[in-house]
């Protein structure tokens, strides 16, 4: 699910705990969490309703200035049915904390190195970790569309790779571009 940055500057401030969203079917269910660049969005709710049913204080709940500001932007996103989804920001993303670690045990180092291997093996393009690993660190905050032509990959599938290192704590998203993270640096730097 994707949340645009006036819905995540809400849930950061308490003041959104609703969201409406036009779906054939749902795309997100009750008791669901999503990471955000704000952290942790539970969901608590996941209702069809009709138009008839969004009232004024759903609308300011959600954000909006009034009932009809909300119904205009639904109208946005064609006739699908509507669903009202009720959420909040539960916490920030673990991964921030992981990735700030730049302390690697014997044991954590193995494991990275099994998963990585993993990756690796199942790869269509052949090993791609160590060497995504030097290029991000060795061209810290380069677009990925050029960081993928310096390797000769597309950009969309050398991102997902990159996702992947992200969710071990090695990589650090930028405004634009890649770091590594402090735990990244640790990995494969060897302390």
């Amino acid at each position: 699910m994707l949340f645009p940055r006036p819905l995540l500057d809400g849930l950061a401030a308490g003041t959104i705990t609703l969201t409406f969203r036009r779906w054939r079917r749902p795309a997100a269910r009750p008791g669901s969490r999503h990471r955000s660049p704000i952290g942790v969005i539970a969901i608590e709710a996941v209702d069809l309703v009709t138009t008839a049913e969004i009232t004024e204080d759903d609308a300011r709940t959600a954000g909006f200035g009034s009932r009809a500001d909300l119904l205009t932007d639904l109208e946005k996103w064609g006739d699908a049915p509507i669903y009202r989804i009720a959420l909040h920001l539960d916490g920030p993303d673990p991964r921030i904390a992981l990735r700030e670690r730049p302390e690697i045990t014997p044991d954590e180092r193995a494991e990275l190195a099994r998963r990585l291997a993993r990756y690796d093996a199942a790869s269509r393009h052949g090993p791609w970790t160590a060497a995504t690993l030097h290029l991000i660190a060795d061209h810290p905050g380069e677009r990925a569309e050029d960081l993928a032509a310096r390797v000769g990959r597309e950009k969309l599938p050398f991102k997902v790779d990159i996702r992947k290192l992200k969710e071990l704590g090695l990589t650090e998203s930028l405004e634009t571009g890649y770091r590594l993270s402090p735990r990244g640096r640790a990995f494969l730097h060897g302390s």
